[in-house]
């Protein structure tokens, strides 16, 4: 998919793979950048072969946060300028969250501001040692986008946050391994190789299954006990009776490795 200037956007055996590409400005957000990152995600949510998407980016930098100086040099201003960036950024978070598929983020480097905030959106997060991780908004006068305000106090509670936000602490990969903001910590070397890894066990997966747990997992705050055992009921019966449930309880039933779909 050679139609992308800022990303790097590649299908292969039913895995996407998102690599951020501005490896010269630090993979920084720009609006071409985001633009691209948006319509990456719909195409990968509009795909029924896929099983799982993995975002990662080239360089030494995840990604640096927004590109300050085309913020800055906005002919309209630089709230204008700002807002169109995180419009398109926030749609494609959106559609990483809402799509059926697990989104896999292959933390390659430091991660900043915005970068963070995508960073730690992923379904899985795997970092690379060398990786960090800061808010670093108020160093510049700005405040949190990209769902930061959303997902850090969900993973790691509201005290952790304030301390990320307001003194824009620096995390080791380990350390953030530590307070619950990636999955797991693996050698630079094998990052890439680990995330493949792992996707490649989503495409031997039920892709109905992990498109519910997503979706179950994305209303639990917003539901009371009785409500979220209802969305539970309804959404076991309906797997129930797909071709992979189905699939899957006859491979139990006849102890081989189940063939989904």
């Amino acid at each position: 998919m050679t139609d992308y200037q800022t990303i790097a956007f590649v299908k292969q055996d039913r895995v996407a793979t998102i690599t951020l590409n501005r490896p010269n400005a630090a993979n920084g957000m720009s609006l071409q950048l985001t633009t691209e990152l948006a319509r990456a995600a719909h195409d990968c949510a509009n795909d029924t072969e896929l099983k799982a998407v993995i975002l990662t980016g080239t360089g030494r930098f995840f990604c640096a946060g927004g590109d300050i100086n085309e913020m800055q040099s906005s002919q309209d201003g630089p709230g204008n300028g700002v807002k169109r960036i995180a419009d398109a950024l926030h749609n494609a978070i959106s559609v990483f969250a809402r799509m059926e598929l697990p989104l896999i983020c292959a933390v390659n480097g430091t991660s900043a501001g915005a970068g963070f905030s995508l960073a730690v959106s992923g379904d899985l997060v795997l970092a690379a040692e060398s990786a960090k991780f800061t808010m670093a908004y108020s160093n510049v006068g700005l405040s949190p986008d990209g769902s930061s305000s959303y997902y850090l106090p969900r993973l790691i509670g509201l005290r952790k946050t304030q301390e990320l936000m307001f003194t824009n602490r620096l995390l080791s990969a380990q350390e953030a391994y530590e307070w619950g903001l990636v999955t797991n910590v693996v050698a630079d070397d094998e990052l890439q190789a680990e995330a493949l890894r792992l996707a490649q066990s989503f495409v031997q997966g039920a892709r109905g299954s992990n498109a519910t747990i997503k979706q179950l997992l994305s209303v639990t705050y917003a539901n009371n006990l009785e409500a979220q055992l209802e969305l539970e009921r309804d959404a076991i019966k309906q797997n129930a009776e797909s071709a992979d449930g189905k699939e899957g309880v006859a491979a139990f039933l006849e102890k081989r490795k189940p063939e989904f779909s």
